[in-house]
Order: C-alpha cells, then structure tokens, then sequence
C-alpha cells in the first residue's frame, strides 16, 4: 500500500490552512482601513479611468490573404499606408465615390465632377481612362491633376482602363496613382472598406498576364480570393462593364470573370468605359434577372470625357443618362447598400439600394 497518497492530502491539507490563515489576515487589514478616518480614497466617487486606459489598440493590418489598404497619399510608402489605413478607421456605414473616365484638357466636365467629389465626403474609386488621350504623365499632371488633384489623397483605388494602358503598359498611372493600381506588382488584387469586401480587377484582357478567361492566372486569384472572404458584402471595381446599353455593347470578354463574380456572391460591380451612366437590375452568371443573389452592375463612365449615347437597350437595364456628367455615391453599410447618382450640382438623378447575399 502506497504511503505517497495520504501525505499527499496533509500536504493539501497544510496547504489549505496557509490560505485560509492569509485570508483571514487579509480580511482584518480591510478592516482595518475601513476604521481608518484618514484612509485614501474613503467616502470619495471612485476615479475614473483615462480615455487611454478604457481603449483598446485598433488592428494596424488587413485581413489575412489582402493587401493593406491605403489612405495616404499616391507616393505613399507602402508601410506608413498600411498603418494609416486599417480597416477599423473607416467607419460604418462606408461612403464611396467612384466615377470613370474622367481628365480632358480643355473641357469642362471633369472639373464640375472634380468639384463635386470635393464637396462630397468619402473615399474615392477612379474606374478607369482617369486621363486621356493616352494616359501619359503629362496628361496625369496637367490634365487630370488641374481638375481632380485636390482630391488626390482620397482615391483608394485607381482601376487600370484601356487609354491608362496606351502609354507604357499603364506606367505613368501606376507611377502617379502608386498602390492605388497595383499591389504587389498586380493590377488586380483585394481590400477592405468598413465591412465590405472590395475586389479590385484589371479589364484590360489583351494586356494583362494571361487575360480574363477561365484558367486565367486572374481568374484563378479571384476564385480563391471569393473563396477566402469571409465577409457577407462584396464590391467588384473594373473598367470594361460586361453588360451595356452603351457605345461598345459591354464586354464579352469579362465572361469569365463575371461569372465567378455572380457565383461567388459578389453584390454590387461598378464600371466605366461607356462614357454614359446606365444601371442594371440583378442578374445572375448567364445575364439573366436574379433579385435575390445577383449582381447590381452600375456603370458611370460619366467623369468628364465625351458623353456618347445608347442604342437598343439590352436586357435588365433599368436607368439609362447619357446627356450628364456626374458620379456615384454609394453609401456601404454592415448588411446592404445605397447608391446615388448625382449630377454637377449634386442633384440625384438616380438612386438605388439592396441587401448583401
């Protein structure tokens, strides 16, 4: 019979009695201070902690698997970006402003839609053909900088669009725009905005590595990106809208990638190209009306180069101008979204809102 067991329990029984000795001795010295006239702090209102000492750190990095977002300005360093970009410093409900197609020396839209982004609070998502004819440093500077460089500092995200890639390859808007076009060396890539997941996507198909199609070295990222978002609420940003009413009839070769935005459950696609605002009622993977699960397209290609107008109307179109320039406002909240169309003068040509699936 072992003799480790009983010594054992007196050992805890030792044990016990050490404790409830201290106990004891503590519970006299309160006490005691309570007898105390001149004890520290007796009949006084507790102090109240500092702001510092009730707040907890906010997260200074993205979410794992997407690239840090930005708020600084284009020649940010990609670390001090970062750090000032956390998801937890947008509030929500997000505001985001984005319009395409936007410089022309010599004309006047792009400074009025200049003007209003100004007036407007929000971050800002330029959709492509930010300065024409072709996209070079100088057009940037003095084109698109004389209109809407005071807002600068506020576009988050500068999708690439055909006339950006006529000079070099779209080399003076990356070098204009910096992290705002590409991360990690990829014209398409993932961020955050309040609660919302934001997809950043390069329509440029006959330039960019390997194209839009289905195997697609882009096509596959957005595959695992969808896959990986844990988020109830996504926005797509590209330039070539898939479906139009416009000029250039949409985009076949966004086929692929529509598709796996549609079944991946992405809510809303914003998109320029067609200098016109047209938007489209829900559709699914194949174009056809899906209010439940598809994809709101919204294409605001109305920045400042020349309106063009519509022919036929195809199907699921719902608001089509092509008479005035202007930008989207769409307010991004937890479980939905609302989208305005605002003109010059900020009047609201055209509204319209929806839940996250």
């Amino acid at each position: 019979m072992s003799t480790t067991r009983p010594a054992g329990r007196h050992l805890r029984t030792i044990a016990a009695a050490v404790v409830a000795g201290a106990g004891a001795i503590l519970a006299l010295a309160g006490l005691l201070v309570l007898l105390d006239p001149n004890a520290p702090g007796r009949g006084d209102t507790p102090a109240t902690p500092t702001p510092a000492a009730m707040s907890t750190p906010a997260p200074t990095g993205a979410r794992p698997g997407t690239a840090a977002p930005s708020m600084g300005a284009p020649s940010r360093a990609p670390a001090a970006s970062a750090a000032a970009a956390s998801p937890a410093a947008t509030p929500s409900p997000a505001v985001l402003l984005a319009v395409g197609d936007i410089a022309r020396c010599g004309a006047s839209g792009d400074e009025a839609t200049g003007a209003l982004a100004a007036q407007l609070p929000g971050v800002i998502a330029t959709l492509g053909d930010t300065a024409y004819s072709r996209g070079t440093a100088a057009e940037l500077r003095d084109c698109f900088g004389a209109s809407w460089g005071q807002v600068r500092d506020r576009i988050r995200w500068a999708v690439s669009g055909n006339h950006d890639d006529l000079t070099d390859a779209g080399a003076p808007l990356r070098a204009y725009m910096g992290e705002a076009v590409a991360r990690d060396g990829l014209t398409y890539f993932s961020d955050t905005l309040g609660s919302w997941h934001v997809i950043v996507l390069d329509s440029n198909c006959g330039v960019v590595a390997g194209g839009c199609g289905a195997g697609s070295p882009q096509a596959r990222w957005l595959a695992a990106d969808l896959a990986s978002s844990p988020t109830a609420c996504t926005v797509a940003l590209y330039h070539h809208p898939r479906f139009s009413s416009g000029y250039h009839h949409g985009s076949s070769s966004m086929s692929a990638l529509w598709s796996l935005l549609a079944d991946g459950g992405v809510d809303l696609a914003l998109n320029g190209h067609e200098h016109d605002y047209e938007r489209f009622a829900p559709q699914d993977a194949n174009g056809k009306a899906d209010p439940a699960t598809g994809v709101t397209e919204l294409v605001v290609g109305t920045g400042g180069g020349a309106l063009r107008g519509f022919g036929k109307a195809v199907p699921n179109s719902v608001v089509r101008r092509s008479t005035v320039y202007g930008l989207v406002e769409v307010t991004l909240s937890d479980g939905g979204w609302t989208a305005r169309f605002l003109g010059p003068d900020g009047a609201v040509i055209d509204e319209a809102s929806g839940t996250c699936h």
